[in-house]
This record gives C-alpha cells, structure tokens and sequence, in this order.
C-alpha cells in the first residue's frame, strides 16, 4: 500500500523555522552589537568634550607673588599674599567667584575652602593688613578685563588677594591651590623669608 504522508515536507518546515529562529537570534545580537557601539561612541565623545573644555579652561601664574604684612604691627607672620593670574593661551572665560582656594602649610596650618570676599573694587571684603578678615580672599584688580564681574577674559589679569592664618610665619613653605569650576588646580607654592617687610616677592 502507497505512503501518503511524505516527510520531506516536516523537514522543509522544520529548517524554515530554524532558519527564522538564527534571523531573529542575529537580529536581536546585531541590535544589542549597535547599542553598546552607539553607547560607547557617545560615552567617547563626552568624555573628549570634557577633556577640551578642562584643558582650555586652566588658569597661569603672571608674574610674582607678593607677601604683604603689616609694617606697624607686632604680629610676625603675613597677612595675605597677591597672586595675579589669567588664562592659558586659547582659553574660555573662567568664573573666579566659584573657584575654590586651599591653603596648607608646614606649620600645620590648613583651610580646605577660604570664604570669597568679592571684588575689592567693587565693594567687596579683602584680606587687610590689620588682620581683620584673615582667611578670605577676593579679587583685588582686574587689569584688561571687559565683562562685569568675576568673569576672567582672555588677554585680561586679575589679581588676587588670598588672607593667611596666623601659621605663615618666616621660614614657612606654603601651598595655596586654585580651584576653579572648570579646569585644572593651579598649585602656588612658596617660602616665606626669614625676615618680614612690609611687602615681599615670595619665591
């Protein structure tokens, strides 16, 4: 008697669904595949984003930094030291108002966050040399600089007046770190003289 049934049909269905089962698995993997790429390319491209904008917005020493005391008082120690800075050739606009300025010395002396004070002229409160507000910090001048307020342009100056603690005697080496928002910390470090005038270049 003939076989009407034939498996040669069941085997074609049964590869056609092994073949549809490889597509989707495929599909589902080169989905996943682009993801991660997708991901990673987006990830890479912030992270060079990030690293141009920290790389030109860093800040540089101009010049020395002055130790200024007291002339007529009996204290021996600095007062406050003016540092000027500005930006790196090529650099973006840096808001000094929310940068953050360390201090650290041998004598163990440390204030992780002096206070700002503002713009001294503009109002704002600065170190003085009779001791008052001892620990702050505020933009002394700004020298060349077009936009209003703490904003340091390119081609412009700006000098800066940081207090010290009572620790910044003579013979004392002392760090004070800028911090600004954007950008890398610039490292100031410095020895006091062993004798104290009224204003000295610190080195």
């Amino acid at each position: 008697m003939r076989n009407l049934y034939s498996e040669n049909a069941f085997t074609g269905l049964e590869a056609a669904i092994v073949l549809i089962a490889f597509v989707v698995v495929a599909a589902v993997f080169s989905y996943v595949v682009l993801g991660a790429g997708f991901f990673t390319s987006q990830t890479a491209q912030s992270t060079v984003h990030t690293g141009v904008s920290q790389a030109s917005s860093s800040l540089q020493e101009v010049g020395n930094t002055y130790g200024i005391k007291d002339a007529t008082a009996a204290n021996n120690y600095l007062d406050f030291v003016n540092i000027t800075v500005a930006l790196t050739a090529g650099g973006t606009p840096i808001d000094l108002s929310s940068m953050v300025v360390s201090y650290t010395d041998n004598n163990g002396g440390h204030v992780a966050d002096l206070t700002y004070g503002g713009i001294g002229t503009d109002g704002g409160t600065c170190p003085t040399t009779a001791g008052a507000n001892t620990g702050d910090w505020c933009i002394g001048q700004k020298i060349n600089n077009i936009t209003t307020g703490a904003i340091l342009d390119n081609n412009a100056q700006m000098v800066l007046m940081v207090g010290l603690p009572t620790s910044a005697t003579p013979n004392t080496v002392f760090s004070i770190n800028l911090q600004p928002s954007v950008g890398a910390t610039l490292p100031i470090q410095r020895t006091i003289p062993g004798g104290l005038t009224a204003v000295q270049p610190l080195y």
